[in-house]
């Protein structure tokens, strides 16, 4: 960093790389759950306009399990493979 803990020029487009990285890795992540999830708990042959309670459960269910797993994914890649 520069005088005044102000970035530099090289600094800043680091960080707006990371931050550019960061926001596609988080439309990525929610494309895939919406999909994932959609699929798995959303009936094919639509017969009400709302989703119904077995289909709100499941897509809550199915979003915790996809974020768990996906923390510790990350968890694990972070610790260089080993599981904590």
């Amino acid at each position: 960093m520069a005088a005044n803990n102000v970035p530099t020029e090289v600094e800043s487009q680091k960080i707006f790389g990371l931050a550019e990285t960061e926001m596609e890795y988080r439309v990525e992540f929610f494309n895939k759950l919406t999909h994932t999830c959609f699929d798995k708990c959303v009936e094919k042959r639509y017969k009400e306009p709302e989703l119904y309670m077995g289909e709100n459960t499941c897509i809550d269910r199915c979003v915790s399990k996809y974020q768990q797993i996906t923390n510790i994914i990350g968890t694990i890649l972070a610790n260089g493979g080993r599981s904590t």
